[in-house]
């Protein structure tokens, strides 16, 4: 059974996971996490220990949030995994960034007269 309200946190630096929540309790600490019971989660700041994934989830209306940062290949793995992101939304995702470059890298190819 899963527990909606516990969350891992670590301390700043690299790997940092923040969960800002109107109540939070601390349940365990082991080694660098801290296991933590939050209701009512306002946001959650994480970024990876390699440094290619920044990101800031913000609650917008009770369990649903903007998320906002910069996700590597990997990070958009685990979060398809774990159904935070659907497949169909990253494949989406991903043909709009490659039509975005192509569109850019295009405009630059062309010479101003």
């Amino acid at each position: 059974m899963r527990d909606y309200e516990v969350f891992p946190e670590r301390e700043e630096g690299p790997g940092e996971i923040y969960i800002e929540a109107a109540d939070k309790v601390t349940l365990k600490k082991m080694r660098e996490m801290t296991f933590v019971n939050a209701k009512e989660v306002l946001g959650i700041i994480y970024s990876s220990k390699s440094g290619n994934t920044q990101l800031k989830w913000r609650q917008t209306r009770r369990r649903s949030g903007k998320v906002q940062g910069d996700a590597s290949a990997n990070a958009l793995v685990n979060l398809v995994e774990a159904d935070v992101l659907t497949q169909e939304w990253v494949d989406n995702y991903l043909k709009l960034a490659q039509a975005k470059e192509e569109n850019s890298s295009s405009m630059s190819n062309k010479k101003i007269a």
